[in-house]
């Protein structure tokens, strides 16, 4: 299987077709609150960050994936969300992650899961970095769980970080190191 790929999604690059889909998701004030984004994006703007996705990703510090959905010959894929990965930082190896399943009926599939296994194992085996990172409000209990079921931990609270039209949340902080196994081979001759 490519290392893109999982059971049921293949992530990929953006494609000028992509255009429009990223501007309907991205002007959806219903999913604002995830990416601290607090005003609309116009056609233009969306249209250049599409050009410039071919953008060297260390240079560009961010990389956006397309999550499609695997279909049948028919109707080959569909295209549910985005994972990206952002502030990629080549001294301190990581980034972090974010990722969105845009409409209600494709989440709850574990799409979003599997799109974060495959963002994890070409961070790690493909981008050589050594950690990820990623910042959840307290209360969005689906995305505390998708992480900490793979194997990100929680490292640290901003206290009263996001306001809300009538509270302040706490926003965790929360990561995941790469720790590959130890090397076996000690330099040694056996013995």
């Amino acid at each position: 299987m490519d290392i893109l790929e999982e059971k049921n999604i293949k992530l990929r690059a953006l494609e000028p077709s992509d255009a429009d889909l990223i501007y309907e998701w991205e002007n959806d004030s219903s999913v604002w609150h995830a990416g601290n984004t607090i005003e609309p994006f116009s056609r233009h703007i969306i249209l250049q960050y599409v050009r410039n996705a071919t953008m060297d990703l260390f240079q560009s510090r961010q990389l956006r994936m397309m999550i499609d959905l695997k279909g049948h010959q028919s109707k080959p894929f569909r295209t549910i969300g985005s994972i990206d990965l952002f502030e990629i930082d080549p001294l301190h190896q990581r980034a972090g992650i974010g990722i969105l399943i845009h409409k209600e009926k494709d989440r709850n599939h574990g799409y979003a899961d599997q799109a974060l296994k495959v963002i994890i194992k070409y961070a790690f085996q493909v981008l050589f970095l050594h950690q990820l990172f990623c910042h959840i409000d307290n209360d969005n209990a689906p995305s505390l769980k998708l992480f900490k079921n793979n194997g990100f931990q929680v490292t640290g609270t901003r206290k009263d970080w996001i306001r809300t039209s009538n509270e302040w949340k706490d926003e965790l902080l929360l990561q995941l190191i790469n720790n590959p196994p130890a090397d076996n081979h000690t330099g040694q001759a056996p013995g």
